[in-house]
């Protein structure tokens, strides 16, 4: 099947645009004005569609043009992340808002998720993009491939590198949750992995999406070669995989495994390694669902607001105590409860949630749609040199006129290294 450069297909619904100057298709258009980056991957969904074929096929894998870029503090000492949860993305500018005020809601889309994601990425700058889940609502979604396509569109624009796990919702659809990840990690500029390999790990792991990611010391520094602060990315289910426990799924004990295998070798190599550190390199982890222990915080206890129930699992599989060993992870940050976005200390560890993010996701009408932005700052010795992490702090921005800043707190300081 020959496809033009502006071929028209399946009765109008998408249409394949080629960029000025380029000899392949760099964007699609759904039928109501919303153009999103994509490549050659797309001139082969569409003629799959076309002919009746899945889309959801290891041809994706083709399709990255852009290495997944290595992570590293910028030199003046500093690296940011963006945390985005919960944009249940649909299908663009179709696909109504939930939950905005009577005067907001006429016109309100996805694209309005769209243009907060754009607004965060232009003011904050973020070095990393880390999107905690339930990133598409698959139930509403025409094709899931074209809508994660437009819901990390401004990611990949904006050429930053960004990071993805997976909730709930992902999956719930025709294309699996193995193959939701895998796409994810088929896209330009991403940082995400499916799982590690048996190989590197020695077992199967549970889920998809179980990932580190290590971000190195800042370039021309005595510590660029050495990863000073790491991630852990982790796929903590969708429903119990257990009929007669019902609720939402948890983090099972191969992960907990992997994660404390992992750790552990980061940790000698950031401590042996020349040169030598005194303590383990700080680690922030992410996952979607909350750990029980949400739920032993009081609203003494926490900045931000409790305005429903913490949803975790209905048992509690001990994730935290996995991390509390480990000793290296000073915060989880989650999502998945959209209207909480307290930040909390649990034995150590800071407990935070984002707040929602997508306006496709239930939230509450007059309360803003947030990001949770997080930010570390390396230390300096005495002749000025950048070291290891200093501090780590974070704050919350707000889909509103003044785009405001919010709950400034601190994350963790390391107080030997000032």
């Amino acid at each position: 099947m020959h496809l033009s450069s502006n071929s028209q297909l399946i009765s109008g619904r998408i249409r394949v645009l080629q960029r000025s100057g380029g000899d392949r298709a760099s964007s699609i258009d759904m039928g109501n004005g919303v153009c999103v980056s994509c490549g050659l991957m797309l001139l082969w969904m569409v003629a799959a569609l076309a002919a009746g074929r899945p889309t959801h096929v290891d041809a994706w894998r083709i399709r990255r043009r852009v290495p997944a870029p290595v992570l590293r503090f910028g030199k003046d000492g500093s690296f940011k992340i963006v945390q985005v949860a919960d944009m249940h993305y649909g299908n663009g500018g179709n696909t109504t808002c939930q939950d905005v005020l009577p005067e907001q809601f006429d016109g309100c889309s996805d694209l309005n998720t769209t243009a907060f994601l754009k607004r965060v990425i232009a003011d904050e700058k973020p070095d990393l993009l880390v999107f905690s889940g339930d990133n598409i609502m698959q139930k509403d979604c025409v094709d899931p491939v074209a809508s994660m396509e437009m819901a990390f569109a401004p990611a990949v624009e904006a050429g930053i590198p960004w990071a993805a796990i997976l909730g709930n919702h992902d999956q719930e659809g025709n294309l699996s949750r193995e193959g939701v990840m895998s796409y994810i990690t088929s896209m330009d500029y991403t940082v995400a992995r499916v799982n590690p390999s048996g190989d590197s790990c020695g077992f199967a792991i549970d889920g998809f999406g179980n990932y580190v990611l290590e971000i190195f010391g800042a370039e021309g520094s005595p510590q660029e070669g050495k990863s000073v602060m790491n991630l852990y990315l982790v796929d903590s289910g969708d429903y119990a995989p257990l009929p007669r426990i019902g609720g939402y799924g948890w983090v099972h004990e191969t992960q907990s495994t992997w994660i404390k295998s992992v750790a552990k070798k980061l940790q000698m190599a950031y401590m042996n390694d020349a040169p030598a550190q005194p303590q383990a390199a700080p680690a922030l982890a992410y996952f979607h669902i909350p750990v029980p222990e949400f739920s032993n915080l009081a609203p003494s206890e926490f900045r931000g607001v409790k305005q429903e129930g913490i949803s975790s699992a209905s048992i509690n599989s001990g994730f935290l105590t996995t991390l509390l060993e480990g000793g290296d992870v000073k915060a989880a940050f989650v999502g998945h409860d959209h209207v909480n976005d307290f930040c909390g200390d649990v034995h150590g560890i800071k407990l935070c949630y984002a707040g929602g993010f997508g306006y496709h996701a239930y939230g509450k009408a007059g309360w803003d749609r947030r990001t949770r932005v997080v930010a570390a700052t390396l230390g300096k010795d005495k002749n000025g040199d950048l070291q290891g992490v200093r501090s780590v702090v974070t704050w919350k921005r707000l889909d509103n006129e003044g785009f405001d800043t919010i709950d400034f707190e601190s994350v963790w300081r390391n107080f030997d290294n000032p």
